[in-house]
């Protein structure tokens, strides 16, 4: 039986030394997986205690990628948990605008082009 675990107990692991996620209503212990994602790791730092289900669906990880996330799983949220919101830093810059996306698209390629080279 999977550990039952609550978006509070989620949020308590937001920092690089002690990084979860939720997907699905999954829960994924990632601290060790940053320095190896391809899009590096500020992509889960920020979504690190918080629901990144969103974020993870947008981007179309390969088979691989989902192959790795079951590596990382440690649990399940509680359905009658409630989600924390994210305290997001928003930015002005025109130049910013899209970056996330942009940084998604680069993470995506980076991992294609990364497992063709150790296969």
């Amino acid at each position: 039986m999977a550990k039952i675990y609550t978006y509070e107990d989620v949020a308590q692991h937001s920092t690089s030394e002690d990084a979860w996620i939720v997907i699905d209503n999954r829960v994924y212990e990632v601290t060790k997986f940053l320095d190896e994602h391809p899009g590096g790791e500020e992509i889960l730092l920020e979504m690190a205690g918080a629901d990144a289900t969103t974020n993870f669906l947008d981007i179309g990880h390969s088979d691989d990628a989902m192959k790795i996330l079951k590596t990382r799983y440690i649990g399940d949220i509680d359905p009658s948990s409630k989600p924390i919101p994210k305290k997001v830093v928003e930015t002005t810059s025109s130049e910013t605008k899209g970056s996330g996306k942009l940084a998604s698209v680069i993470a995506l390629i980076c991992f294609v082009i990364g497992y063709y080279l150790l296969n």
